[in-house]
């Protein structure tokens, strides 16, 4: 099956009648443990005249061992960068709908600290639930749109970007939990992992209020 790489088309258009495009992406939110993470990546018009880094998709479609090299090459590509994380606890706490929106805002806050300015910028946010308005202590105006994440560039630059710092994040807590084998599965239903969670139950890091052992296996 052929990829086809993400454009700027949509970004072009709305940059139109926006200063600066705010895309964001989510990834784990189907993990067992660990946090969910929001990528976000902060285009201009300049930027959307430039040309999309080379191997630039969606996170799911570009190998793991080229991940890093491609979301370096995004970071540098956009005007900012950055991720948001809403942990497992807090998961549990609020729900992951509102979690996501938690992370959603926090990675908006990341770049508006790095200089962005919010106030004539469009968040373009992958699917179709605006899941940030609700939590963000200012206004936005958000757009969303189903399969961003696969066909805008910025999009893409948000989501490789998370998937590479939440993969690093879950390798880390491997080395505290190594029976779960999250270097391996990063936190999601694999067979062994369920393994080890019906032999050993769960870790300070599982999303303890899920149906964890019903769960589909996904790996």
């Amino acid at each position: 099956m052929t990829v086809v790489a993400p454009k700027l088309t949509l970004e072009r258009k709305l940059l139109a009648e926006s200063e600066l495009l705010v895309a964001l992406d989510e990834v784990g939110r189907g993990a067992l443990a660990g946090p969910v993470a929001v990528g976000v990546a902060v285009i201009d018009a300049k930027g959307a005249r430039r040309r999309v880094p080379e191997g630039l998709r969606d996170s799911k479609l570009v190998p793991e061992r080229r991940r890093p090299e491609v979301a370096a090459r995004a970071a540098a590509w956009v005007q900012a960068s950055g991720v948001g994380w809403a942990s497992a606890a807090e998961i549990d706490r609020v729900g992951i709908m509102r979690a996501l929106g938690l992370a959603a805002s926090r990675a908006i806050l990341c770049v508006v600290e790095q200089g962005v300015t919010m106030d004539n910028a469009l968040v373009l946010l992958d699917g179709n639930h605006d899941y940030v308005s609700a939590v963000h202590p200012a206004p936005l105006r958000v757009r969303s749109k189903v399969k961003a994440d696969r066909d805008c560039a910025s999009v893409s630059a948000a989501s490789v970007i998370a998937k590479v710092a939440r993969d690093a994040l879950m390798i880390d807590l491997h080395a505290e939990h190594p029976d779960y084998q999250w270097n391996r599965n990063k936190g999601y239903a694999s067979v062994e992992h369920r393994d080890a969670i019906r032999a050993l139950g769960l870790s300070p890091h599982h999303r303890a209020s899920w149906a964890i052992a019903d769960a589909p296996t996904l790996f």
